[in-house]
């Protein structure tokens, strides 16, 4: 019994010391913290979505002038390294705007590990930032913007396409994460 209670004390402790991290963190780079929350929203749809998404349907187009279903997460995956090493000012590890993960990877297994190499890459791109450096300015193809804004054209360029995503499951009878009853 005190073994028990011993344990979930223990357990509570480790919480709220994670969480007083967290919180921390996000009270001493607010807009930063607020910049990836919103993104970890949109990955996490997005990477269920293509988790969800049976290989079949991979190649689906609903029209012929549009991306398939697989080269829209191939897009997706080009645009974020293209962003996030926008951010760093290194050239991307892989992808980028190029767009030669879209153009050149077809197997659903294949295309999630671009997506996953791809959010990983920005998931320390936005870990990194913080609310001092968010204001430093850099250039791209949409001339020069904060890095914090560059992030947030990520956020919102990844939610224009899982906007897609949806149309795309939707026309295939499949809910999207964002439409799944939450737990």
């Amino acid at each position: 019994m005190v073994v028990k209670k011993i344990v979930r004390v223990s357990l509570f402790a480790t919480v709220l010391v994670a969480t007083g991290a967290a919180n921390a963190g996000a009270q001493s780079n607010p807009l930063r913290a607020g910049a990836q929350r919103t993104y970890d929203i949109v990955k996490g749809y997005i990477t269920r979505a293509a988790e969800k998404m049976p290989v079949e349907h991979y190649s689906f187009k609903p029209t012929k002038d549009v991306r398939s279903f697989g080269q829209l997460v191939g897009h997706i995956a080009d645009a974020s390294f293209g962003f996030c090493s926008a951010v760093t000012g290194d050239k991307p590890p892989m992808g980028g705007f190029d767009g030669s993960i879209e153009k050149s990877t077809t197997t659903k297994a294949d295309l999630q590990k671009a997506l996953a190499a791809a959010f990983a890459y920005c998931d320390k791109v936005y870990a990194s930032a913080t609310d001092d450096t968010a204001t430093v300015m850099v250039k791209g193809f949409w001339g020069e913007l904060p890095k914090l804004s560059v992030l947030d054209f990520n956020t919102a360029h990844d939610f224009e396409h899982y906007g897609n995503i949806v149309t795309y499951m939707r026309l295939k009878d499949i809910v999207p994460p964002s439409s799944e009853p939450r737990k």
